[in-house]
């Protein structure tokens, strides 16, 4: 199935920013790259409870054509590929900071629940 290319026209910035965030991984992907720097593909997984291998590979290949994360591929066997966030990666993720102060006051006001995460992915 064909996906229309992010490219716009936009109405306005906010309309251009979340085009490359949608779907429900992209920030979770964004988040976990941000605290960890860089993390293989499987590392990413455990990170992110609940992801399948399929959605994974599409955000991530999305979030690269966007040049929001590199992805360094190792000539060994074998072969080792990593993920970070570019510069642009790491902007966009600071402009979502008060984007999640906002949501983290909602769950707190309304009694929300956060997914219980393994000490090692966040610790």
């Amino acid at each position: 199935m064909a996906k229309a290319p992010r490219k716009g026209p936009y109405i306005c910035g906010i309309d251009a920013a979340l085009d490359v965030v949608s779907g429900k991984w992209k920030g979770l992907i964004l988040w976990e790259l941000d605290a960890h720097r860089v993390r293989r593909f499987a590392e990413l997984r455990r990170g992110l409870p609940g992801v399948t291998e399929k959605m994974l590979t599409q955000h991530l290949r999305e979030m690269e054509e966007d040049g929001l994360v590199h992805r360094e591929v190792y000539a060994e066997v074998p072969p080792r590929v990593e993920y970070s966030l570019t510069e642009s990666g790491r902007a966009l993720n600071q402009a979502l900071g008060p984007l999640g102060a906002w949501g983290a006051e909602r769950m707190r006001r309304e009694g929300l629940t956060t997914v219980d995460m393994p000490e090692t992915s966040h610790g």
